[in-house]
């Protein structure tokens, strides 16, 4: 690509109705490339009154997008994959620009999202009722599964196309519409999502709106009219949405939130392997910036001392620098406001006495990033009563905290001592031992002897503060769905 700005430099434009429109008010915000710390471009910043135009719209499209045999609506969905997939190249430069992770990783976004799109579609047929047996042989009974109506799916910053496209399956091939709000952060690849979309599906099924998650996305999750609510994000917003939500009527809400979340490596662990995947659980490749990044890891005492150092050579190895470059493995942090959490963590664990600092550190224009946003890949050291919250709280960034461990009942209780509970890793040749935790540890997707990698099909989810509702498999497609039971008496 000669030119990748080209697909950045033009006008922004929402999409309502299958029309490309501003935002009513006439503000923007402002698109900032987190690699060189420059303003590239501006989208639209839209208002109540968009929502509310939005909402209508998809309002208006659900009674004939219903209305269609499942059949239509999963060709539909087909035929939306196949367009993605050949604007899979345009996509990836426009959230490497974006959002800042490596142009290598966001190429491999659009197929993952092209490949949930086709999944969904081909188990639709599974979404079906049930017939239940009555008292008598005069009557039936059976349950359908009938849609919300128009859902509302916010979506996070750090995979925008795949979030934004692939969230768009179950909701629509059960008969939903949407209306689509993406992080204010990277929005570009959601707004030409929603062109994308104009093209294939019939007005209003989709719609697209860019802005504040304090004033549209509020204001969405609060219409009367949006009786399902879907979000991937952080704890504290997912506990305001749940709050929100309820303030004009009852509604589904489903959330994916954060974590904190364990990897466990025992001694008879293959080393080699363990160490590759703490590295892959960490997804540096984009930032750090997941939630489901293992950024606790637990390592049995008699062989701590080696396997972090180990670890901290191979995360000082990796490459930081400008995520247009095809040999990067750390590209930037997504806005000035993440860099600057993420670095008061790293302070925070430079000023404590019971921390050790392994590999990385603060960036030499910590506090005046003028020339991007980038943080090397930070590893910290501390014993197991090292009371600090950089041990505890989800960074969303390249830091991993590394403690030891004596025995498998404590490490089971330390894994589980955080309100989160979204993913666990465990590296182990022990059988018994690799399923006593898998039991054990409280989270919601567990890997053993691998990391971070999803296998489709899968339920993907949170237990305790790190969400409710499961997707990327059959359980998603269900959710947007409620069922409805028949009882018919037709005579003696």
């Amino acid at each position: 690509m000669n030119d990748p700005d080209a697909f950045v430099q033009r006008n922004w434009t929402m999409t309502i109705d299958n029309e490309q429109v501003a935002a009513s008010g006439g503000a923007a915000l402002d698109v900032v490339d987190p690699s060189s710390a420059t303003v590239v471009a501006q989208i639209p910043d839209a208002t109540a009154d968009d929502v509310d135009r939005a909402v209508a719209a998809a309002g208006r499209a659900f009674r004939s997008w219903r209305a269609l045999p499942q059949a239509e609506r999963t060709a539909y969905v087909w035929k939306l994959a196949q367009v993605i997939d050949s604007h899979s190249e345009e996509l990836a430069w426009l959230d490497t620009i974006d959002n800042g992770s490596p142009i290598r990783v966001m190429r491999g976004d659009a197929p993952l999202a092209v490949e949930q799109l086709r999944h969904m579609a081909g188990i639709a047929p599974m979404v079906r009722g049930e017939v239940i047996p009555t008292p008598n042989r005069s009557s039936v009974d059976f349950t359908v599964r009938d849609p919300f109506g128009v859902v509302g799916r916010i979506v996070p910053f750090n995979h925008p196309l795949m979030f934004a496209a692939s969230k768009l399956g179950a909701p629509l091939i059960t008969g939903n519409t949407v209306v689509l709000k993406p992080s204010q952060h990277t929005s570009l690849s959601a707004l030409r999502l929603g062109e994308l979309c104009a093209t294939v599906l019939p007005p209003g099924v989709v719609n697209v709106l860019s802005g504040r998650g304090s004033s549209i996305g509020d204001h969405l999750v609060r219409h009367p009219d949006v009786p399902r609510i879907a979000f991937t994000g952080s704890v504290e917003v997912g506990l305001r949405i749940q709050r929100e939500a309820a303030t004009r009527r009852v509604k589904v809400v489903s959330l994916e939130l954060g974590g904190k979340n364990p990897i466990v490596v025992f001694p008879d662990a293959a080393r080699d392997a363990a160490v590759d995947g703490v590295v892959r659980g960490m997804n540096f490749s984009w930032q750090g910036q997941s939630c489901g990044s293992t950024s606790r890891l637990y390592v049995h005492r008699s062989i701590f001392d080696d396997f972090v150092a180990e670890l901290g050579a191979r995360m000082d190895a990796l490459t930081v620098g400008d995520p247009r470059k095809p040999d990067i493995d750390v590209g930037a942090i997504v806005s000035r406001g993440q860099f600057e959490s993420v670095v008061g963590y790293i302070r925070q664990g430079l000023a404590h006495d019971g921390v050790r600092l392994v590999a990385g550190g603060l960036p030499q224009d910590a506090d005046d990033p003028r020339g991007g946003y980038y943080i090397r890949p930070t590893l910290f050291s501390c014993e197991p009563d090292c009371d600090v919250s950089l041990a505890r709280e989800e960074i969303f960034g390249p830091v991993l905290v590394a403690s030891p461990f004596d025995s498998e009942e404590e490490v089971v209780g330390r894994a589980n001592a955080l309100p989160l509970g979204l993913t666990a890793s465990v590296w182990t040749r022990d059988l018994g031992r690799a399923m006593r935790l898998t039991r054990d540890i409280e989270s919601g997707y567990v890997w053993v002897n691998w990391s971070s990698t999803h296998i489709p099909g899968t339920p993907f989810g949170g237990v305790k503060d790190s969400g409710v509702g499961r997707e990327e498999g059959i359980e998603e497609l269900y959710s947007y769905t409620q069922s409805k039971n028949a009882y018919i008496h037709f005579g003696e």
